[in-house]
């Protein structure tokens, strides 16, 4: 209990340090904080698979670490500043656009990112994919005016496209959602030097509906198909939650999930990158197609059982706060689109 509690306050720290700091060396210190707490959570189930996974994780974090501190030396070396916002000279914020790709797992950096999440429990891939990409996109976001352009928009289709076609043909529902992220991270990355606003709210947006998905999952304990599949029998309204969420992940219009691409691909086209646009729209189409499919099995599709009655296997748990508000605010949402679309 004692190590959850100090993992968990050193990964609240590290985060508040990367986010409200000016100077690159905390931001670099908050990072390898985040890193080295969450190190024990991907490891603590003793699982090979788990031990492997902690050391990816390690391995490609401490090289992006050491890239983003290298990045940020050369560039105080060139223009004698240390000041985050400051990121002037080319070859560092190249440096470090390469770097926090890394750190967030956007192609072509993003093997680490699905065996990780693999090997890891659902509580830790919630964190991995939510919390720990909240410090990299803080950077991004602060450094957003001095980033390299057309290296950020290839890599952001790219992620996209990696993202919607590496999960069509996954069974794991970790590895889907691993893949899932990889390719919001591309709608993310493709938008941050027009409008970083735009990409904090997608940021957030998605961190709401992976909660929902992740704690969905947690209480019924499905770790790939064939167990979500299951699951409708035992409770099926938290396989409906499961399934509104996911269809709010794919971007579908009355959900939440439509609201950060509608205004992405507004936002660009604004920008005259109409192409663009309309790539980033169709490569999203992949995604659609493997979210509609754990949606479908989550709710459609029951495999044969031979119990008569439906009703006797219902687990008497009820479902947390926590996760019902989350499910609520992650389908619901849209409607306030007037009042962001005023503040972007």
């Amino acid at each position: 209990p004692h190590a959850k509690l100090i993992s968990s306050l050193s990964l609240l720290l590290g985060t508040t340090i990367t986010i409200s700091s000016n100077h690159w060396v905390m931001a670099w210190t908050g990072l390898e904080i985040n890193t080295l707490a969450i190190i024990p959570l991907i490891s603590k189930s003793h699982h090979p698979r788990a031990v492997e996974a902690a050391v990816k994780y390690f391995l490609v974090q401490a090289a992006a670490s050491a890239l983003v501190l290298f990045s940020s030396m050369s560039n105080a070396w060139a223009t004698g500043q240390w000041d985050i916002t400051q990121l002037t000279h080319p070859t560092s914020s190249l440096l470090l656009t390469t770097a926090i790709a890394m750190k967030l797992g956007l192609v072509p950096f993003h093997f680490w990112f699905p065996e990780v999440l693999q090997g890891s429990s659902l509580i830790t891939a919630l964190l991995l994919s939510t919390a720990m990409k909240f410090p990299p996109i803080t950077l991004l976001f602060l450094t957003s005016h001095s980033l390299n352009p057309t290296l950020l928009t290839t890599m952001a289709i790219a992620s996209t496209a990696l993202g919607g076609w590496m999960g069509l043909n996954q069974t794991q529902v970790r590895k889907i959602l691993a893949f899932s992220s990889i390719s919001h991270l591309g709608w993310m990355a493709i938008i941050i030097i027009y409008n970083p606003k735009l990409t904090l709210l997608t940021f957030y947006l998605y961190t709401l509906m992976t909660a929902t998905v992740f704690l969905t999952l947690n209480t019924t304990k499905a770790l790939n198909l064939s167990m979500v599949m299951t699951a409708w029998t035992k409770t099926p309204t938290l396989s409906t939650t499961l399934m509104l969420a996911l269809l709010s992940l794919a971007g579908l219009p009355p959900l939440t999930g439509f609201l950060p691409k509608w205004l992405i691909i507004q936002e660009l086209t604004k920008q005259e990158m109409t192409t663009t646009a309309t790539i980033i729209a169709l490569l999203s189409l992949l995604g659609l197609f493997f979210y509609l499919r754990l949606a479908y099995y989550s709710t459609i599709t029951l495999p044969p059982n031979s119990t008569n009655h439906m009703k006797q296997w219902h687990i008497n748990k009820s479902t947390s706060t926590l996760t019902a508000t989350l499910a609520s605010l992650s389908v619901s949402l849209l409607p306030l689109s007037p009042m962001i679309l005023t503040t972007i």
